[in-house]
Parts: C-alpha cells; sequence; structure tokens
C-alpha cells in the first residue's frame, strides 16, 4: 500500500524533528560511532512512526539500539513539545536498524572478489 500525502508529511516532520533532537540529546556519536536517521515510516493511522537508524563505525549495534530505547520516553516528550502544534496525537515511537549499508558494503566486497578472481584475458573485455 503506498504512502498518504498526509503519511509523507507527517513522517517528513518527525524525521526533520528527530534529526534536531538526537543532536541535542547527544544520541547522534554514542560509542565512538555514528547513528543517523535513515528514514521514517509512519501507519496510516499515524499512531506509530518507524524510525529506521543507520550506524556508521559503532562497535555494538545492539547494545547501542538497548541505550536509544532506554532514552526512547525522553526522545518522545522532546518530540511531543516541538510538533504539538502540527499532530493531534503523537505517535508511537519504534526504532529498528537500518541495515542497507551493510549489505552495499558487503556487495561492494562481493563484486572486488569476483574482479580479482577474473582471469586477464577475462578482464580486457
Amino acid at each position: 500500500m503506498e504512502e498518504t500525502k498526509r503519511q509523507k508529511q507527517v513522517a517528513g516532520l518527525i524525521q526533520q524533528e528527530m534529526n534536531d533532537i538526537f543532536r541535542r540529546l547527544g544520541l547522534g556519536m554514542i560509542d565512538g560511532g555514528m547513528i543517523s536517521i535513515s528514514a521514517v515510516k509512519i501507519t496510516p493511522d499515524l499512531l506509530e512512526a518507524r524510525i529506521y537508524l543507520s550506524f556508521f563505525q559503532v562497535k555494538d549495534a545492539e547494545e547501542t539500539m538497548k541505550k536509544i530505547e532506554d532514552r526512547a520516553w525522553e526522545v518522545k516528550k522532546e518530540l511531543a513539545s516541538r510538533v504539538r502544534q502540527q499532530l493531534r496525537r503523537i505517535p508511537e515511537l519504534k526504532f529498528f536498524k537500518d541495515d542497507t549499508l551493510d549489505h552495499v558494503f558487503k556487495m561492494e566486497n562481493l563484486f572486488k572478489e569476483i574482479n580479482e578472481k577474473k582471469p586477464p584475458a577475462q578482464a580486457e573485455e
């Protein structure tokens, strides 16, 4: 099912505010790694926001997710104070690990291995 215009607007608003909240609360840099919000998807009833987090050079992603989820109430409270004029109800926040970057690095390594294993005659073609 395709997202409605309102879902996209609310998701964009939440993503913008969440980026600022993460920066303000110090959640953008944890354990020597960087965390960014790669996407926000919102349910059709606008009551649940799925926030996808991208990790860069984070040692333990599971532990970092736990730290973020432990502070979810603080993040939601800050979000509520910022968007209370635009939304009737503040959506429930659910955090997910976005592993798109992991797949990209894996694919790049596979392509590199394939190119290294090619015989010289095929590499020229």
